[in-house]
């Protein structure tokens, strides 16, 4: 049967529940219009600073379930115990590259003495994220051949010169670089200064597609990112 993972549980192995619909809304993105008196229209400055952000995304998960009323008041409080009003990781079923975070409400209705249907409502992050950042040990089981990027950003020697493609996927993200050595790193033609160890440069936020990394210097260098899609 098909399972939803929450966290660590799988809810049909563990709670029985037969997945009947998955609703994911796209999220509204945050507008910026400006209204001129006496001008057709209004000025749009969504973008003036940057790309655009979203507000928040639901995913709406029935279920229903075979049991009776008195299994139904137990399962019902274990369930909610679990996730009611908390932060879950959920991954779906049919998308298992990627994740979405967010805080989850459940729903239980019993109208009769057979099924039992069952709302879990996630009022979630805009972006879904990548399973695995690119430093974690890779897994080919969630791994997508429609839609995933095999990231081998770690331990790269660099002699001299040498660049790294991330590639993005949508969300802008601010990696985190990590030297052995002190060395340079140019990104869209700006260079900045990298100390042995952990870097963050807030000004180099990648974007979809090819973010081209070049460093200057003799060491090793790991990047930890996590791509995020709509």
């Amino acid at each position: 049967m098909i399972n939803v993972l929450i966290d660590s549980i799988r809810t049909y192995d563990d709670w029985k529940l037969m997945l009947e619909n998955i609703h994911i809304s796209f999220p509204k993105p945050k507008l910026e219009l400006v209204d001129i008196p006496g001008m057709n229209g209004a000025i749009d400055l969504t973008e003036a600073n940057g790309p655009v952000c979203y507000e928040n995304r639901t995913i709406t998960l029935t279920f229903s379930l075979d049991t009776d009323y008195a299994q139904w008041h137990n399962l019902s409080s274990q369930i909610a115990g679990e996730l009611h009003g908390k932060q879950k990781k959920c991954i779906l079923p049919d998308d298992l590259s990627f994740y979405y975070i967010g805080r989850f409400q459940l729903e239980s209705i019993k109208e009769n003495d057979v099924i039992t249907d069952i709302t879990i409502t996630g009022d979630v992050e805009p972006y879904k994220m990548e399973r695995q950042s690119s430093l974690e040990p890779w897994k080919w089981d969630p791994f997508s051949f429609v839609n995933g990027v095999i990231r081998n950003y770690g331990n790269v020697t660099v002699s001299s010169t040498g660049s790294i493609n991330i590639i993005g996927l949508g969300k802008p993200v601010v990696p985190i670089i990590i030297v052995d050595r002190d060395m340079t790193v140019t990104f869209e033609g700006q260079t900045y200064q990298l100390k042995a160890g952990t870097n963050i440069e807030y000004d180099i936020v990648t974007s979809a597609g090819d973010n081209i990394l070049t460093f200057t210097g003799n060491g090793e260098v790991s990047i930890d990112y996590r791509g995020g899609m709509l």
